[in-house]
């Protein structure tokens, strides 16, 4: 898809970031992409608590997303963050089993607008997001993409993205976390 242009999340693009969570009910059930947060999402959580710590962490520069624009629309974003702003990643125990070092940049949720997706969206997303950790300081990045080679899957449970993705971008597989989930890394200058 051509057109599409990338911002960061902040104060000036939050709106934007939030009438596309609005739009799909707070997405996966009112996460407000909080659930990599130390908050975390739960069960004692509401969707508008949850909406407000993500407002209060991109108002204090705590919150980091790449936002996929067509024209005015916000339609994707690809959250990254260092480790300590994103501490809670899926398939902690096998993660944590061969873990020699943690990375200093973490990429963990992608969300593309249902209307969408499968047009290049959650790509530009993570290209958005590479530029951006370079910019702040560059590092060592890891994900947690799921391989679908060979698997008819829904692309709105895909949250981490698909290895294909990852590796389209320069990412080495490093190790496997899960029967279709990999650790994929790179080194960002």
């Amino acid at each position: 898809m051509t057109g599409l242009r990338v911002r960061p999340l902040d104060k000036v693009t939050w709106s934007d970031f939030a009438q596309l969570v609005e739009r799909h009910n707070g997405v996966w059930g009112g996460c407000w992409c909080m659930g990599f947060h130390a908050e975390g999402v739960g069960r004692s959580k509401t969707p508008e608590q949850n909406q407000s710590e993500k407002h209060s962490r991109v108002q204090e520069g705590r919150a980091h997303a790449a936002l996929v624009y067509d024209g005015p629309a916000c339609v994707g974003w690809c959250q990254f963050g260092a480790t300590d702003e994103l501490p809670r990643i899926k398939r902690q125990r096998a993660y944590l089993a061969d873990l020699e070092t943690l990375p200093d940049w973490r990429i963990t949720c992608f969300f593309v607008d249902s209307k969408y997706r499968r047009r290049g969206v959650a790509a530009a997303a993570l290209e958005g997001a590479l530029r951006e950790i370079a910019r702040l300081g560059g590092g060592t990045v890891e994900s947690y993409p799921e391989d679908v080679a060979g698997r008819s899957t829904s692309g709105s449970f895909l949250h981490n993205g698909t290895v294909s993705v990852f590796e389209s971008h320069g990412f080495e597989r490093a190790r496997r976390i899960g029967k279709h989930h990999w650790v994929v890394t790179k080194v960002v200058r």
